[in-house]
């Protein structure tokens, strides 16, 4: 049977290895593209995979709802209705469901958010290459590496590698990150 204080021990262990200075440029640079996007009159989108769809849609809510303070809504899309998804799923194949969404919401000088806890899932893989292919800004956040995405070279203005081995880890991280972007983003555009 799992510990649960080991567990919660090794996950506070893997984020004081997240916490350096490379890591937390990378997050105020991946603010700043988001920030300079909307400010500019762009949105964010974002897709993700599995729990990593589910950490997309936190992210987008943080951004168009409330996070710390009362704001204005920042334009945020997560890429997860299902009525899309299926659709682009049974007609064109799963590699499809992102690349189709950007290719339909993104316009140049919005930014994709492509969450990937392997650098390898071939839809994510897509969605980038439909942002590039239409002008949208790309930032990714990946564990393992990074996988093919981060040897692909420029696919991302901003690419962020989590630490760990398996994806929940990785993607707790991934949340870490999230939630610091939205502070940095809300407190770019409307210091208090």
């Amino acid at each position: 049977m799992p510990d649960a204080l080991q567990s919660l021990r090794d996950a506070a262990e893997l984020a004081q290895t997240f916490a350096t200075p490379t890591v937390a440029e990378a997050i105020q640079r991946i603010a700043a593209v988001i920030a300079r996007s909307v400010r500019g009159g762009g949105k964010v989108l974002v897709c993700g995979n599995g729990g990593s769809l589910c950490d997309a849609a936190h992210f987008a809510e943080e951004l168009t709802g409330r996070f710390r303070a009362d704001r204005p809504a920042i334009p945020a899309i997560a890429l997860t209705d299902p009525g899309h998804l299926t659709c682009v799923a049974n007609d064109y194949g799963f590699e499809a469901v992102f690349s189709r969404a950007v290719e339909a919401l993104g316009r140049p000088g919005d930014v994709l958010v492509a969450l990937s806890t392997s650098g390898n899932s071939p839809n994510i893989i897509r969605a980038v290459a439909s942002a590039r292919a239409n002008g949208v800004l790309v930032v990714t956040l990946l564990g393992k590496g990074g996988g093919t995405m981060s040897r692909t070279s420029g696919a991302a203005e901003v690419e962020l590698i989590a630490p760990g081995l398996t994806a929940d880890r990785i993607q707790e991280l991934h949340m870490l990150a999230l939630h610091t972007i939205v502070e940095l983003v809300e407190a770019e555009l409307y210091p208090a």
